[in-house]
């Protein structure tokens, strides 16, 4: 049966957001792509798609922004039974080191990252409680956010956002624990070639991550008939 699937930060073609929606439609899900700027290949994919696919003008870091959305959102669907918070922000500076780095970029990238995906959340939840099953909330995180494996010296901005990320997903969980409506986890997705480059070394591409992501939600979603599931990314990561 299909479902109705929000994926936001989708209006990048080479990006993993894009690759998700192309993933869900192509399985038969109804799907709401989020973007801050037009798309051109997004709007290719509405063409094919037609009412399927539901495009969203949002900027995550304006909760006004995201209010408008859920508005906009409620004369189309009723209901959604999967949000998946992908939507990202790296600084100009992002490759630099300490003393290199900008530091004044860090609140900004923390800001539509972290406190971002929580805006969406608060806005999308009277959809996600409206779902017939145990509605999903699925916040992209990265190992670049884990505390007691950080290695690098370098993306100070992007690593203290997925940090951010990994412990509003924690609250989050907690504010949920006895909520029988909403489950949520966050995952590392892997390393993938999110900039369309040939020589970028990551094992993965967009799209075919996208699917390993996709299977494993739904493959979860039968664990989350039972118990409540939320990834450790100070564990293994899946991929």
């Amino acid at each position: 049966m299909s479902q109705n699937v929000m994926i936001t930060g989708a209006g990048k073609a080479v990006g993993l957001g894009f690759s998700l929606v192309l993933r869900y439609l192509e399985a038969g899900d109804n799907v709401v792509a989020t973007i801050r700027k037009p798309c051109t290949e997004l709007d290719e994919l509405k063409n094919q798609y037609g009412d399927r696919l539901t495009i969203l003008t949002m900027d995550i870091s304006n909760t006004e922004s995201v209010q408008t959305a859920a508005a906009e959102l409620s004369r189309i669907l009723d209901h959604l039974d999967l949000l998946i918070n992908n939507a990202v922000s790296v600084s100009p500076d992002c490759d630099k080191g300490f003393f290199d780095a900008d530091l004044d970029y860090i609140a900004r990238t923390v800001d539509i990252t972290a406190v971002g995906a929580m805006r969406v959340i608060k806005a999308f939840y009277p959809f996600l409680i409206k779902s017939d099953k145990i509605a999903l909330i699925m916040n992209i995180s990265s190992e670049a956010g884990s505390i007691s494996k950080c290695y690098r010296t370098d993306l100070i901005d992007y690593g203290m956002a997925k940090a951010a990320l990994n412990m509003a997903t924690m609250n989050l969980y907690n504010t949920f624990r006895n909520d029988r409506a909403v489950n949520l986890f966050c995952v590392h997705p892997g390393w993938i070639r999110t900039d369309g480059k040939a020589d970028n070394p990551a094992p993965l591409s967009s799209y075919e991550a996208a699917e390993i992501l996709r299977e494993l939600f739904e493959k979860k979603r039968n664990d989350f008939d039972s118990h409540r599931f939320i990834t450790n990314l100070d564990e293994d990561y899946p991929f």
